[in-house]
């Protein structure tokens, strides 16, 4: 400690601490140490240089009892976060502490800095080995790739962390490797029922959770994903391990960097955003890649504020991800879970050099089928389906059967809806999709195909309601 600078506080305002050094200055991004008494110090993370002998750091945890004066030591680095097996199935806060009443962790355990380049683009390698899920839809029309980056987008109540939970839920048993979860600016009760979950289903010895809730300061929320990533890139590189990084949610880590903005007095870009938001947005994303013989596949659900697709942070993060989700508020009133635009959403791995010619022509008729559709919803609403010619009733009901097909219940919602969850090959949902665009399907009931699995299911429901018909008329 005798090496590193030596400062005092000078002021505190809420997030914000001054501090001063009267030899030196700690580089951007340094960490701090600053005591609290009989308290462990808190910690905090340099962002600017007032002069030639003050800095502006932003806490990383509750200023509160802090006083003028009190002293400040430089860790001349930043901050470091332990790694290694000691971690897996721990829930641990920003600066690695573990928060879910375990035992310590142990004091020669390794840490890594937060802060890291992305490997160079040379070493970056991207697999074209899919990443099955047993979600019709998404495994339909934006398909995930291992190594690649996707990305949920919705507005509140819409499903993304259902869905997110769901695809943990998949793929326990699919997916040999470590799991990181990051928690940004999640409510308590959430981070309650991830533990549980995964306790339950066996997963939480492969998995690490990191968290930085709501009621933590911009500090801690703003930084919780890079300690995540720093744990993920640690069984990457160091264990040449698969990870799949699961964030939820991204848009509160963007929130956060907007508020640690305005305290550092910047002033704001559009919509209120921070200026820098382009930069810190590329700064967490890009060291999200793959390297020779292992993956990094990360899960992101974004929140969409007021459904505006167009708002700055929305736009900034769908740029860097291969595949967009777009959860759709209309679908969900309509029942429709998931509740998956199957228009808005996409994947560059839709193309038939990736997935094949077959699946490609399915997923493109399945679109343009639905598309068709919608054109015509506003003429059905004010005439009639019965007004449209015979062509035109035949691609809507199909339309309206596929939208039911690629309905399915989830079993992380078994306990409310009571129907068990179901995950269907890509195979079964190929043939499902291919059997009703020609026709086979067409004097079904649509509630047939409604939150089923495969179409065997739906036939068999179908098969049922005709006999119950039949011995209500025959009686």
């Amino acid at each position: 400690m005798a090496d590193r600078l030596q400062g005092k506080v000078t002021a505190v305002r809420g997030a914000v601490v001054d501090v001063a050094f009267s030899q030196g200055l700690p580089r951007i991004n340094e960490a701090l140490a600053i005591a609290r008494g009989e308290s462990a110090p808190l910690l905090a993370e340099v962002q600017a240089h007032l002069d030639e002998h003050h800095v502006r750091s932003i806490a990383l945890a509750s200023t509160s009892g802090l006083s003028r004066g009190g002293p400040v030591h430089a860790l001349g680095g930043p901050l470091s976060v332990p790694v290694g097996d000691a971690v897996l199935g721990r829930l641990l806060d920003v600066t690695g502490a573990p928060g879910d009443a375990g035992p310590a962790l142990p004091e020669d355990i390794e840490h890594r800095p937060i802060h890291q380049s992305p490997p160079d683009l040379a070493t970056q390698h991207v697999k074209d080995e899919r990443f099955a899920t047993g979600i019709k839809i998404i495994d339909l029309l934006t398909p995930l790739v291992q190594g690649g980056k996707a990305a949920m987008f919705g507005g509140a109540g819409v499903g993304k962390t259902v869905l997110v939970m769901e695809l943990i839920h998949a793929m326990v048993e699919r997916y040999q490797g470590i799991s990181v979860f990051a928690g940004v600016g999640e409510r308590s009760r959430e981070g309650h029922e991830m533990l549980l979950d995964m306790q339950e289903s066996g997963v939480l010895p492969h998995t690490v959770l990191v968290y930085g809730q709501m009621n933590e300061p911009p500090g801690a929320r703003w930084r919780v994903p890079l300690t995540a990533l720093s744990i993920a890139e640690y069984f990457r590189d160091e264990r040449r391990k698969n990870v799949l990084l699961l964030m939820d949610n991204v848009f509160r880590f963007v929130q956060a960097g907007a508020e640690v903005s305005g305290l550092l007095g910047r002033l704001p870009s559009r919509v209120g955003y921070q200026p820098t938001l382009a930069d810190e947005v590329a700064a967490l994303q890009e060291r999200i890649v793959s390297v020779e013989g292992v993956a990094v596949t990360a899960i992101e659900a974004v929140y969409v504020p007021a459904d505006d697709f167009t708002d700055p942070a929305v736009t900034a993060l769908a740029s860097h991800v291969d595949s967009l989700v777009v959860l759709s508020r209309a679908m969900a009133a309509q029942g429709m879970y998931p509740a998956i635009d199957p228009i808005a959403s996409s994947s560059i791995l839709l193309d038939p050099l990736v997935v094949g010619e077959s699946h490609f022509g399915v997923a493109t008729e399945v679109r343009r089928t639905i598309e068709h559709y919608r054109s015509l919803q506003d003429v059905i609403s004010l005439l009639g389906v019965e007004e449209l010619g015979s062509e035109d009733r035949r691609i809507v009901a199909r339309a309206r059967r596929l939208q039911r097909f690629l309905t399915q219940p989830f079993a992380v919602t078994e306990a409310f809806t009571g129907m068990p969850g179901r995950s269907v090959a890509l195979e079964d949902t190929l043939a499902g999709c291919q059997a009703i665009l020609a026709g086979e399907c067409d004097d079904w009931q649509e509630r047939s195909l409604y939150m089923i699995g495969t179409l065997d299911e739906a036939r068999s429901k179908e098969q049922a309601t005709r006999r119950d018909k039949h011995g209500a008329s025959s009686t």
